[in-house]
């Protein structure tokens, strides 16, 4: 017998409301921002109720916006996923970037093997170093450093090694997505940020969004963006924030990013057999989370065995604790941002939250 009483959305939507705002109680000089979306179930709930404009730093959520642009040009012709990043780039940009057990892969990387974090190149943003302090020490401790890309290529290039043969080793890497960014740039003969206006923010409406450092929102009322705590600091005003580009400077609002994912989830952007292969995740990222070609898949069963019924959702998180996924179980957009770097595991609690409620609604 079936003890857990069904929820209508009304219900739901109420019981959304105490659990997030006993959250924010307890966090409240920190952003808990959520857009929950189904018109399956006649579900669209936002909270706080005002903050759907609110713009925030999304990270690695901005990965799926490369790896879709990718495959965009790849649906006409442009490049095959199958192609090797030589052709696109010049050797002395991919140098010693792939240089294993001193036998240097760069000429065997292809772009499939960036979109899915199996190049073997190394992580600038939280990869060991071989040399000087991390990545993350420079960034919060050089608060007025811009970083270009290229840049960002020779802090791999100068102080880290690669980990592995291309095509044998899933590596998470920001670095391989900044030459992904460039392969778009060379391909378009357009800026990254123009790319991005080009493709989604223009004729989709993503008025609130932009590339932090590169372009300006369409909304000509810009608003603050939502406060960013790394560790116990409050990053938002640093300019060393530019140490994301293609691999997630994107700045946007749950409404725009919402207008993304039904874009990408309907057929509107890419094609169905296209995004099948994105989200065909087969490496472990961490325990309950799966990669695919700049898309992540959770597992919650290898949370806790008890989450076994809950269902598999597609899309991708950044490291500042923000989500954006889709449950296709039930047609639901998932968008959160809890802005903080420690607040990741809160973040996936809320997240197993909102699935188990979602299990209970029932449309009248």
């Amino acid at each position: 017998m079936n003890l857990i009483k069904p929820f209508v959305p009304q219900q739901a939507t109420s019981h959304f409301d105490r659990y997030f705002q006993k959250l924010q109680a307890k966090n409240p000089s920190k952003p808990t921002q959520v857009r929950i979306y189904s018109e399956k179930l006649g579900l669209d709930y936002c909270f706080p109720s005002d903050s759907i404009t609110q713009p925030y730093h999304i990270a690695g959520i901005g990965k799926v916006f490369t790896a879709t642009l990718v495959r965009m040009l790849a649906e006409k012709g442009f490049l095959s996923i199958k192609d090797h990043v030589i052709q696109f780039l010049a050797p002395s940009e991919l140098e010693r970037l792939f240089v294993f057990q001193n036998t240097d892969y760069a000429q065997q990387v292809t772009i499939e093997h960036l979109l899915g974090h199996t190049s073997g190149v190394a992580d600038y943003f939280e990869g060991g170093t071989t040399s000087g302090k991390s990545f993350l020490d420079q960034v919060l401790s050089n608060p007025h450093e811009h970083w270009t890309p290229q840049k960002l290529l020779d802090f791999t290039r100068e102080h880290q090694s690669a980990v592995g043969i291309p095509g044998r080793v899933f590596n998470y890497s920001d670095t391989g997505y900044i030459l992904l960014g460039l392969v778009i740039e060379k391909i378009t003969g357009k800026s990254f940020d123009e790319n991005l206006e080009d493709k989604f923010f223009l004729p989709l409406e993503m008025k609130d969004s932009y590339l932090m450092f590169y372009s300006e929102p369409k909304n000509l009322s810009k608003e603050q963006i939502q406060k960013i705590w790394f560790d116990d600091l409050e990053v938002s005003g640093f300019e060393s924030l530019s140490c994301d580009w293609a691999g997630g400077g994107i700045v946007s609002t749950t409404a725009d990013l919402l207008r993304f994912n039904q874009s990408l989830r309907s057929g509107q952007l890419v094609r169905s057999n296209t995004l099948e292969a994105m989200d065909t995740c087969t490496n472990k990222f961490r325990p309950g989370i799966y990669y695919g070609s700049g898309m992540m898949e959770i597992r919650f069963k290898e949370f806790f065995f008890l989450l076994g019924k809950l269902p598999r959702i597609k899309g991708h998180i950044g490291i500042l604790s923000t989500h954006m996924f889709y449950d296709p179980s039930k047609e639901v957009h998932i968008i959160l941002n809890f802005g903080s770097n420690l607040r990741m595991v809160e973040s996936f609690k809320a997240l197993i939250e909102i699935e188990n409620t979602l299990q209970r609604i029932r449309k009248d």
